[in-house]
């Protein structure tokens, strides 16, 4: 059996012991070392970030530093704890009896904070300070939480609480005001890269500068997952690691054959794109990984687009970098943002497809399908002299009305006509619709959907006067259209109706009417050149809506908001 130690990997193995070894961090260790030198640290810190930012580090350095009594044991307080004292060294080791680590995800009960509760009263045992340390605190129950406010907010002078976590949000604002807080950040590139090859360089390992991009890239601001990602490409790559073997490892496709392919579908070349994404799929790239890189270069070009300088990212090569400004120049945001939308939805797709191949092969026939479609902007432009046809006003919503003379006299009486049976003509009553139109406006006010449709769809007016309807049934109409149309009537407005059927004289049912405007809207609107040149380059398009400029006038000032005549302010005198 060997005696030699045990393999460290290398996030602990060199894990920051002081506050210079944090990197990336400058805000919060100037905050901390100036509280530390004027003597003001508070009882309470929570440090949030993302996963491997150094929050946990943090709080052990911060307990080092409130314990540390230096090597020749008279010290104090220190933003730069020795490492050789003996509370440095059980705090390094997690032995120390005062500095106690607490896992929340674990013990998240109010009987778990009742033990702090319990032992904050006794001072520490051999250190300057009892520190609490509580890792992922957001997981503590709301009972916990409010268990520890009395002791948290008048803590102890010889306690302090330190707690660390990911999901700020999630704790209570009652516990934040109580605490002093810092928000770590994720580490820029070009700190990571420097980082990494520092740490690379005392292991004597040798790794490819594109390659410690692709491990900067992928650790996504995290410390540790970059540490980790290293030490597996350093035993991956059994000497020299190079781009080539930590993308294998990562499970990345090419970035260069990533915008070989992004290229291709952009030129429309689908028969190219598709053989392209065959190749990498055979060489072992999932075709989900292949379409979030897409979709990756696509936002990536688009931002390059707009801000020229977002090229200069150091995890990004010079060749990858050129290509991407050509690409920027020569697209135009309309298709690089149809394209984004396009690739999100592949994307959902190629997760609930039962063959991932398949998805991905069918989204990229069609975003090379749409790459080479002209822009409405571009037809446009070409036919920027044609003459825009005269369209004809917009027929009303309801356009037929048939007056005729008004009933005299009074006494209900029955009509029977058409085979149905009318309800009881009305004597005289004031305040009845002038109109057909305005019984339709009226039914649509009272917002009876089913006899607003029966009545567009099934009545062919023959006459009108106020309290008396005739007319012809359409094919298809409901039996029960005059009698229901009748009762409503009747009841909207306190007056007796007369509604009866008869077999012929109708004219056109609103429905049939807005139909034929619609039609004759749509041939006129064919003959149009710009129109034309459009259905010559979209075949199968069809016409769906014709907005007049009447239509949108009587639109806009639907949807305005009233004008306010006496405006309330409060600033004038009384």
């Amino acid at each position: 059996m060997s005696d030699s130690p045990a393999y460290r990997v290398l996030a602990r193995k060199y894990r920051p012991q002081t506050f210079a070894d944090l990197i990336g961090q400058e805000a919060m260790v100037r905050t901390l070392k100036n509280a530390f030198a004027a003597d003001r640290i508070a009882h309470a810190f929570v440090m949030t970030g993302v996963r491997g930012v150094g929050k946990t580090t943090t709080a052990r350095i911060i307990a080092k530093g409130l314990n540390c009594v230096g090597p020749d044991g008279t010290g104090g307080p220190t933003t730069e704890p020795c490492g050789l004292c003996e509370p440095c060294v059980a705090i390094t080791e997690g032995r120390h009896v005062d500095v106690m680590e607490m896992d929340a995800a674990s013990r998240t009960g109010v009987g778990d904070i009742r033990e702090i509760i319990d032992s904050v009263h006794y001072r520490a045992a051999s250190a300057r300070y009892k520190i609490y340390i509580i890792d992922e605190v957001h997981m503590l129950s709301t009972n916990a939480f409010n268990a520890l406010l009395k002791t948290l907010e008048e803590p102890p002078a010889h306690v302090k609480f330190i707690f660390a976590t990911t999901e700020i949000r999630k704790v209570p604002v009652t516990v934040l005001s109580r605490c002093q807080r810092f928000d770590l950040k994720r580490i820029e590139p070009e700190v990571m890269m420097a980082h990494l090859a520092r740490i690379a360089a005392l292991e004597g390992a040798q790794l490819a500068p594109d390659a410690m991009a692709l491990i900067t890239r992928a650790a996504e601001g995290s410390v540790r997952d970059a540490m980790s990602l290293m030490d597996q490409a350093i035993a991956h790559g059994a000497g020299e690691t190079t781009a080539a073997q930590v993308r294998s490892m990562l499970g990345l496709a090419d970035r260069g054959r990533v915008l070989d392919l992004f290229d291709m579908v952009m030129r429309g070349d689908a028969a190219a794109a598709l053989a392209e994404l065959s190749g990498q799929y055979a060489d072992g790239a999932d075709p989900m990984a292949v379409l979030r890189d897409l979709a990756e270069v696509t936002h990536w070009i688009s931002v390059v687009k707009i801000t020229p300088m977002a090229a200069e990212d150091p995890t990004t090569p010079p060749d990858e970098r050129a290509r991407g400004l050509d690409m920027a120049e020569r697209l135009p945001m309309r298709v690089l943002s149809r394209t984004w939308q396009m690739l999100l939805k592949a994307v959902e797709e190629v997760s609930l497809a039962p063959n991932a191949m398949m998805a991905a092969e069918m989204a990229i026939i069609r975003l090379t399908h749409v790459a080479d479609l002209p822009d409405p902007e571009t037809l446009i432009r070409k036919l920027q002299g044609a003459a825009m046809p005269a369209f004809p006003p917009a027929a009303p919503q309801t356009g037929m009305a048939a007056a005729a003379p008004a009933p005299q006299g009074g006494g209900a009486r029955m009509r029977q006509a058409g085979g149905q049976v009318a309800v009881p003509l009305p004597d005289a009553a004031p305040d009845l619709p002038g109109s057909f139109d305005a019984v339709v406006g009226l039914i649509r006010d009272k917002r009876d959907m089913k006899l607003l449709t029966d009545v567009e769809a099934g009545l062919r007016l023959v006459s009108y006067a106020p309290g008396r309807i005739e007319f012809e049934s359409a094919p298809g109409a409901a039996r029960d259209l005059a009698a229901r149309l009748g009762q409503r009537l009747q009841g909207w407005t306190g007056a007796r109706w007369g509604v009866s059927v008869v077999s012929t004289g109708g004219a056109a049912t609103l429905a049939e009417q807005r139909a034929a405007t619609l039609d004759a809207a749509r041939a006129l609107a064919s003959e149009n050149p710009l129109v034309q040149a459009v259905f010559a380059a979209f075949p199968g398009a069809k016409i769906t809506e014709i907005r007049t400029p009447e239509v949108l006038v009587a639109r806009a000032a639907t949807e305005a908001l009233p004008e306010v005549e006496d405006e309330w302010d409060p600033f004038e005198d009384n």
